[in-house]
């Protein structure tokens, strides 16, 4: 059975041991912790009074209000409450590439168990996504510290599969996540960016906060092919091409520049946060660098 130590090191847990993934906007949770809660509860910070209505519990009466005024008023609260955060994990086959190093997939596990060992350890609420061309895991949001466990399995039992459409899938998740929160995306984003930008505005218009991790291979980024080479689809076993890489690198990074400008423009629009991550660079640095920023905006 695999455990944090298959994924993480100690190492690893040292470097993003004392930060904190903090919410940009209000989040929804059950529990009291980091971060504000829209519903009004009666567990921390007054808010503000109200006329008492009948159905009101009596013990939420301020008599000293009732006392000046000869009227009924409620005592309402703002609740402090734990983030809720859902991993949305590409496992789709261009996934699986891996250049001279760890596959993007391994590389995207890694962040994945990092992030789930970060907020159960706040006290924090932690659910995963699996998916391809359709979800292939979902488990919802949980705190207790053995949650850490069945996320960790999920991950490395989680074999790569073949094409996907983010923008179908993400669309059929909005309905199962309901409660918002903090929704962290793993994935190279490949695909049609104005339909994946459609799917993510519906994930914003339930106001969840999007942070997306898109993970890239060195050399989908340099392309340094030199010589013939053959070029194998990752989600297709029939699509298999040889090809001169000189010839083809100038629009190969033509259009790799385009995608890239058009998916951050698309973001940017959407308050999304694009992170770039590489998988040469070590996971845990890249992650602690990332979140000590954040922790300054």
């Amino acid at each position: 059975m695999a455990g944090p130590a298959t994924i993480l090191s100690p190492t690893d847990l040292r470097k993003i041991a004392n930060l904190h993934v903090l919410a940009r906007q209000v989040v929804e949770g059950v529990c009291s912790g980091l971060h504000t809660s829209p519903h009004k509860g009666f567990s921390v910070e007054f808010r503000q009074h109200r006329q008492y209505v009948q159905g009101d519990e009596t013990r939420r009466l301020d008599w000293k209000v009732f006392g000046k005024t000869d009227r009924l008023y409620i005592k309402e609260y703002e609740e402090e409450t734990n983030l809720r955060a859902t991993l949305l994990v590409d496992a789709s086959g261009s996934m699986a590439y891996a250049g001279s190093g760890t596959s993007k997939y391994k590389y995207a596990i890694q962040l994945a168990a990092c992030l789930s060992y970060l907020m159960l350890r706040q006290a924090d609420s932690v659910g995963l996504v699996t998916f391809d061309k359709k979800v292939r895991e979902y488990i919802p949001p949980r705190s207790r510290p053995s949650h850490l466990q069945v996320l960790l399995d999920t991950l490395q039992q989680t074999a790569i599969g073949g094409e996907t459409e983010l923008s179908k899938v993400f669309h059929q998740l909005v309905p199962k996540i309901h409660r918002r929160g903090l929704l962290i995306i793993l994935s190279d984003c490949f695909g049609d960016v104005p339909e994946l930008m459609k799917a993510l505005a519906h994930f914003r218009h339930a106001h969840h906060e999007i942070i997306i991790l898109q993970i890239w291979d060195p050399d989908e980024l340099e392309f340094p092919f030199k010589q013939w080479v053959r070029f194998d689809s990752l989600e297709s076993d029939t699509d298999k091409r040889l090809i001169d890489p000189v010839q083809l690198r100038a629009t190969y990074l033509e259009n790799l520049a385009r995608f890239r400008k058009e998916l951050k423009d698309g973001c940017s629009r959407h308050r999304i946060d694009l992170v770039p991550v590489t998988t040469d660079k070590p996971y845990a640095e890249v992650l602690a660098n990332y979140l000590a920023r954040r922790m300054k905006v």
